[in-house]
């Protein structure tokens, strides 16, 4: 385990052989306070080769007299935060736990970091470089206003999520308006054709009282005729009876009539028995035959008035039996009527019924009503709901409007210019590089130079530019001090004397680190020999076994 004190001295110089460890103080900053690499490698690519494992770097330092300590390692996979040796809740995903350090503790991200606490050679992307969205997010970070693109990011979300329930509301009155017609409509037309229906069915009723009425009167008449019908058959009631009995007395007449006209024959025409031989006395023949003929006349007036009798019978029964068809006739029209008005009264006790049913579904069309007023209220809601979106969508375009680049951050951040740039002039001079150095509200340069014109970061040489990125880099240091939001005491910089500057240069360097930066403490990473008697105190670094240690 390498143990590295950060505020033991003010200056510190790093130095050791190539691949002796110097850099990976970097990697370990970086890797436990934002969990990856400083330098362009994988994160797997931070566990040391030799043993492929136990990749651990802890961390202690004070934020506002609060003691905070982070364990971060990979195999096995660590991530524990503790305040004043509590450790906190990690029920958090590792991701919203980083997302939480970096606002509440650091209170810097990533590439804040890596523009004003370390600068590396190798990887560093000097601010002049980045392009202008990076710049702005930097300076952001520092003036501590990335808030409001972070509310703004919030407010694009609401406006875009009240756009879609526009969208949808639109949608919802378009389809509540054709449902409010489509239900008017309805009713409308069931109304119309309820109430046609009703009359055409009252009509109908109409009509088949009049039929009802006409066969009442019809059957009434049948029933006088049948009334007269029947009084008449009174008078001719019995005639078949009599008939029968005429016709008995008729059979026996007529017998008797042929016994006396056969002993009339038998007395006419002898006058010996037949049977006997014996003469037949003349008187007493003479007698049987004046007898029979008295007889006979007696019988045949008797027969000729019960045949008229019988005649008159006969009539009376013809008479009955027409009486009785009549009577029959009528019963059946009668019959018939009644059968007309059971019909007729079925049907308007039908259309009756049917008119109820109408009435009642005219009386029930409340609920189509109310349908009607339910679709009316929601719709007259949703307009509701509609200008209150729209005047939602207006009260978060005028917020979005401030909290763009041009809004309330343009305004901080003009603010905070001109003391940008007479720090970075300030450095600049006491690095003996008298240019004017401006930055714009969008971070662009303008240089102004009593020996050149119309220059730019991109015209110097790398040793010029070196100096200008050094001198951003403690502007940025400053304003964080001043803003005391993402104040540090810590400056780490990696081989910044092995490539651009000079001699000269390196000397006025030096000077500023240790007399112009205060409360810091600045570790120099360099291959460079000859320095250590520059620095407070000086850190080497060797490999050993594989493995790197502080000698």
């Amino acid at each position: 385990m390498t143990t590295v004190d950060l505020d033991k001295e003010q200056t510190t110089l790093i130095i050791g052989s190539n691949g002796a460890g110097k850099s990976t103080i970097l990697d370990a900053l970086t890797f436990v306070l934002y969990g990856k690499s400083f330098r362009k490698i994988n994160k797997a690519q931070l566990i040391n080769s030799t043993n492929d494992k136990g990749c651990l770097v802890d961390i202690e330092f004070d934020v506002n007299s609060v003691n905070w300590k982070i364990k971060r390692g990979i195999k096995p996979n660590i991530f524990k935060l503790y305040r004043n040796d509590e450790e906190l809740d990690q029920s958090h995903s590792a991701l919203d736990q980083q997302k939480w350090l970096e606002q509440n503790v650091l209170k810097m991200n990533y590439k804040s970091f890596t523009q004003i606490v370390i600068l590396g050679s190798s990887t560093f992307v000097p601010f002049m470089q980045l392009p202008v969205a990076s710049r702005r997010e930097v300076v952001e970070d520092l003036l501590d206003i990335k808030i409001f693109s972070s509310m703004n990011d919030v407010i694009k979300g609401k406006i875009r999520k009240i756009r879609e329930e526009v969208k949808t509301l639109e949608l919802k009155k378009e389809s509540l308006k054709d449902k409010v017609d489509m239900q008017k409509d309805f009713i409308d037309k069931n109304e119309m054709q309820s109430k046609g229906d009703i009359s055409d069915k009252l009509d109908k009723i109409e009509k088949l009282n009049t039929n009802v009425q006409t066969c009442f009167d019809d059957s009434a008449k049948q029933e006088n005729k049948l009334l007269g019908l029947r009084e008449q058959l009174q008078d001719v009631e019995n005639s078949s009876e009599r008939l029968r009995e005429f016709g008995n007395i008729k059979g026996k007449l007529s017998q008797r009539i042929q016994t006396i006209v056969k002993e009339h024959k038998f007395f006419t025409e002898n006058t010996v028995c037949p049977t006997c031989e014996q003469d037949i006395e003349e008187s007493f023949r003479l007698n049987r035959i004046s007898d029979s003929q008295n007889k006979a006349e007696e019988l045949r007036e008797g027969f000729n008035q019960l045949q008229s009798a019988i005649e008159k019978e006969e009539l009376r029964e013809s008479q009955f039996k027409q009486l009785s068809s009549q009577i029959s006739n009528t019963l059946n029209g009668i019959s018939s009527f009644n059968v007309q008005i059971t019909g007729f009264q079925r049907q308007i006790g039908g259309l009756e019924s049917e008119i109820q049913t109408i009435t009642n579904q005219i009386k029930n069309r409340n609920i189509e009503h109310e349908k009607l007023d339910t679709l009316r209220t929601s719709l007259d809601q949703t307009y509701d709901d509609l200008v209150k979106r729209k005047d939602d969508i207006s009260y978060h375009d005028f917020i979005y409007g401030l909290l763009k680049d041009g809004g309330v951050k343009s305004k901080i951040i003009k603010k905070y210019l001109p003391l940008i740039n007479q720090q970075v002039n300030k450095y600049l001079q006491k690095m003996d590089f008298y240019i004017n150095f401006k930055l714009d509200e969008e971070f662009n340069e303008t240089v102004e130079s009593p020996i050149h014109e119309d220059f730019s970061y991109a015209s110097f040489s790398e040793g010029e530019k070196m100096r200008i990125d050094l001198s951003l880099l403690f502007t940025w240091r400053e304003i964080a001090r001043v803003k005391n939001s993402v104040n540090t005491n810590l400056l780490i910089m990696d081989e910044v004397f092995d490539s651009s500057l000079d001699g000269f240069g390196t000397d006025e360097f030096l000077k500023i680190i240790r007399y112009i930066i205060k409360d810091a403490n600045i570790f120099v990473i360099s291959h460079k020999t000859g320095m250590e008697d520059k620095f407070e105190d000086v850190v080497k670094f060797e490999k050993h076994k594989g493995f790197s240690r502080k000698l």
